[in-house]
Parts: structure tokens; C-alpha cells; sequence
């Protein structure tokens, strides 16, 4: 059994900086991608960051390349999204999930197979 544990979230003034954890733990062989997402109110859910556990691909949301950061420390099983630069839009809760593979449709939106989540862990940014 696969836990995602997410932490660092909290508020912040518009201009400033967060990390975001994600503690796995249980049965991690069979997620070769670790992604973050996130859902505003009456928005739809969207990917922000994602990459693959063995390293080399990784995507980004368009409007948070150059701010946002995915990384991970595989000897602590930790996923982190430093995030850098908070914008009034960014403010959602965000999601750890662990899925067998992550790809980007020709649209670019970031998709995902067999996706485990975490619990979420709020953001918010005052302008």
C-alpha cells in the first residue's frame, strides 16, 4: 500500500516562497512518475510538475516554468516542489501523486496512468 504524504503548505505574500514535501512510503516500485497538481475553487484540476522517478523527463505547467522547481531525494523517498516567485494565481490546494506513467497530451496538459494521491496540502498567496 502506497502513502503520500504532503506537507510545507501555508500562506504567503505574493512574491514569495514555499516548499512542498511529499513523504512516500508503502509500496513505491510501481510509480515511475511523481507529479504535483492542484485544484482552486470551482477550477478544474490541472498538473503543475512532473517527472519520472529514474530521472530525465520532466514537465512543467507553462505559467510556472521558471518559478517552480520538481525534485526528489531518493534516499529519504521525498518529493519536493520548491516554489518560488508566488503569483495570486497559484493559490490551490496541491497534490503528491504517483502514477505508473505520466505523459503530456498534444494539448499539453500532463496525463497520467494509474495515479495514487496524496491528501493535499493548501497554498495561498496575498497580493
Amino acid at each position: 500500500q502506497l502513502e503520500l504524504v504532503e506537507s510545507g503548505g501555508g500562506s504567503v505574500q505574493a512574491g514569495g516562497t514555499l516548499r512542498l514535501s511529499c513523504a512516500a512510503s508503502g509500496y513505491t516500485y510501481s510509480s515511475n512518475c511523481m507529479a504535483w497538481l492542484r485544484q482552486a475553487p470551482v477550477k478544474e484540476r490541472e498538473g503543475v510538475a512532473a517527472m519520472y522517478t529514474s530521472g530525465g523527463i520532466t514537465y512543467y505547467k507553462d505559467s510556472v516554468k521558471g518559478r517552480f522547481t520538481i525534485s526528489k531525494d531518493t534516499a529519504k523517498n521525498t518529493l519536493y516542489l520548491q516554489m518560488n516567485s508566488l503569483k495570486p494565481e497559484d493559490p490551490a490546494m496541491y497534490y503528491c501523486v504517483a502514477a505508473l506513467r505520466c505523459g503530456i497530451a498534444s494539448s499539453g496538459i500532463l496525463q497520467l496512468t494509474l495515479p495514487r494521491w496524496g491528501q493535499g496540502t493548501q497554498v495561498t498567496v496575498s497580493s
